[in-house]
């Protein structure tokens, strides 16, 4: 384990982020360094990043193994962000991280004496719900059995439920966000669930000729810069409890078909599901079939409690976000991070 490049300033906020390099952690610590309420940000990550964004120092830090009291003593607020979404074939790893991993974070945080705790849940925590009306926080959070990744982040909604309870002196807020998108982290998604980042020539071109419109296919997003400003908003202000993030229109197969200049084509979810289970179970793909499903059942989420007490509004419509997402795609978009390395 290494120690902090340097010390943080001396004066107002002092916020670590942990997983601070990847698709979210990076928007986190750019957001935090622009503002004038915060003095310093420790960035924790496994590997140290070639990037030097305002007011940031870094410490290598995993999760699993490392202290973590050490690096938050003095810290105003803790965000933790850290998440390993593969290998999705060995759920026992994604665990050990997610789960475990996180745990310790929290226990650090207040052995710590933090004085708030900003975690990254998911509207992957969410019990199956409805895709013809909005829910908000109340909804379950039991998530989709089949999925780690919805399972992992149920779990720790449990977890953080008692932990809230026995640490009242702690803010704990946790952000519920949609899928989010950047270009900078268009190339590292793609490697992530495709197993693949598109050579340039195609993917400038049309990728998806034909759309499926399936039964369950409603989901929301949002930018990477808007769920930054929703931690920013999140430290800054005495807000606990739970916040459903996403962008407005919620994306479905007509919206994918507009952008992608694809044609939309009804079908039942079956042939897709077991194409893609196929491809998982030959490791042509490492994205699980179980996401898929969940993500046919996720509910849609009713932002207006981040409105109403963050004051959040996200700059970036859906469909911004995901031309940002395919913009970095086309030109092979990245950061000097580990996660977030473009291809070469």
């Amino acid at each position: 384990m290494a120690a902090p490049d340097s010390p943080g300033d001396a004066g107002g906020l002092r916020v670590v982020v942990v997983g601070a390099t990847g698709n979210v952690g990076t928007s986190v610590v750019r957001a935090l360094g622009a503002e004038p309420a915060v003095d310093s940000v420790l960035g924790l990550a496994r590997r140290r990043p070639q990037w030097s964004p305002a007011k940031t120092t870094w410490a290598a830090v995993d999760v699993t193994d490392d202290d973590l009291t050490g690096h938050f003593a003095g810290a105003d607020a803790v965000i933790h962000l850290a998440w390993l979404f593969q290998p999705t074939r060995d759920p026992v790893s994604t665990w050990r991280n997610n789960v475990l991993g996180s745990i310790r974070v929290f226990q650090a945080a207040a052995a710590a004496g933090v004085q708030a705790l900003v975690y990254a849940s998911s509207v992957g925590a969410y019990s199956p719900g409805p895709k013809d009306r909005q829910v908000d926080e109340s909804w379950p959070t039991h998530g989709w059995p089949d999925a780690a990744y919805c399972r992992e982040k149920a779990y720790l909604e449990r977890f953080l439920d008692g932990f809230a309870s026995a640490h009242p002196g702690i803010r704990v807020v946790r952000l519920r966000p949609g899928f989010i998108f950047q270009r900078a982290a268009a190339c590292a998604q793609s490697r992530l669930f495709a197993g693949f980042t598109p050579p340039r020539a195609l993917a400038a071109k049309r990728l998806f000729p034909v759309v499926p419109d399936l039964p369950g296919l409603r989901f929301q997003v949002l930018h990477a810069d808007d769920v930054a400003d929703a931690y920013r908003l999140a430290v800054l202000r005495p807000v606990s409890g739970a916040f459903n993030l996403a962008a407005e229109p919620v994306v479905d197969a007509a919206l994918l078909g507009d952008l992608l200049g694809a044609r939309v084509v009804r079908l039942p979810a079956g042939p897709p599901r077991a194409l893609l289970s196929a491809a998982w179970h030959l490791r042509l793909l490492p994205a699980s079939p179980h996401l898929f499903d969940a993500v046919l059942r996720l509910p849609l989420m009713d932002t207006a409690r981040a409105r109403q007490e963050l004051d959040w509004t996200p700059r970036f419509s859906a469909q911004d976000a995901l031309e940002d997402f395919l913009r970095g795609l086309r030109e092979h978009a990245g950061l000097p991070t580990a996660p977030l390395r473009p291809p070469r």
